[in-house]
């Protein structure tokens, strides 16, 4: 396990114990920014992983709003 993932491990854990949700597609849209100039510079395996991580940040930002829609309609 690279030093990348762990950080990766680190910032969703404080997002989803913070609350804070929506940060997760900043999250996500930061992770895609940043890969950006690593592809252009042909650092692909770092690349790569960061664009892996935006993907989870949308997923999890898409799984959270799926549930809180569910939650409203049953009440």
């Amino acid at each position: 396990m690279k030093p990348q993932d762990i950080f990766f491990i680190f910032i969703i854990v404080a997002l989803l114990i913070k609350g804070r949700h929506k940060w997760l597609i900043f999250a996500g849209e930061f992770c895609l920014i940043a890969s950006i100039p690593l592809f252009y510079f042909q650092i692909f395996f770092t690349a790569q992983r960061l664009t892996y991580y935006a993907a989870a940040f949308f997923l999890l930002a898409i799984i959270y709003n799926l549930l809180k829609n569910y939650k409203k309609k049953e009440k």
